[in-house]
């Protein structure tokens, strides 16, 4: 049977941006379509009507949602070429735990970074640049979270390297100095092609930030 793979997605969506390096790091060609948050396809409505959000993979017509399950969906289904998540039970255990990690704390801090003024926003960054560090330890001195091999922990964190430029502009923040190796790696990441193909350019990422912040009244 022919694969027919098509993307439900958002173009800045640091969790539709997990989805398009995993299919990309398989070499599997699939349909980009790019939503409408304001006004969503019925496509998206029929396939995620639980939550009624991208990215929804469609993989021979049964969706697939959730970002981090459908990395490991695409990992188990192509699991000829690029292993994304590790053999062994214990490291696979681990990188997820740390993707959990990314999924709980990540979104909810670099929100307040650039969608909040004053005490609320100086304590969402405060937390956002811990949550950095923690991430930058696990890291250590390797070259990916997996060691030498780009693999999920990776997927699950770089798709927010492309916000940086916006959180640095609307928190203030010099991110390079408080984490550089985080940095280093980030820059290591963006060498892949599945990954510089699938990040949108951070000035863009920033013109939208400040159209949300418009409508948020922030500006």
């Amino acid at each position: 049977m022919a694969n027919e793979v098509i993307l439900l997605d958002f173009w800045p969506s640091m969790f539709g941006m997990r989805t398009r390096i995993a299919l990309r790091e398989k070499g599997i060609e699939f349909e980009y379509r790019d939503e409408d948050l304001w006004n969503k396809s019925p496509l998206l409505l029929e396939t995620n009507p639980v939550h009624k959000k991208i990215p929804v993979l469609i993989h021979n017509g049964k969706p697939v949602c959730e970002s981090t399950i459908q990395v490991q969906y695409i990992d188990e289904v192509w699991s000829d070429k690029n292993p994304i998540l590790p053999s062994d039970p214990y490291q696979r255990a681990q990188a997820r735990f740390w993707v959990d990690f990314i999924d709980k704390k990540m979104y909810d801090a670099q929100r307040k970074v650039w969608g909040t003024k004053g005490e609320e926003q100086e304590t969402g960054k405060k937390e956002f640049i811990e949550l950095l560090k923690t991430l930058e330890s696990e890291l250590g001195e390797n070259t990916y979270f997996g060691g030498d091999d780009f693999g999920y922990v990776d997927i699950g964190l770089i798709g927010f390297y492309s916000w940086f430029h916006a959180y640095e502009k609307y928190g203030n923040l010099n991110i390079e100095s408080e984490c550089p190796k985080l940095i280093a790696w980030a820059k290591t990441c963006m060498q892949r092609e599945s990954v510089a193909k699938s990040l949108p350019d951070s000035e863009k990422v920033t013109e939208f930030v400040t159209e949300i912040r418009k409508k948020f009244m922030l500006e």
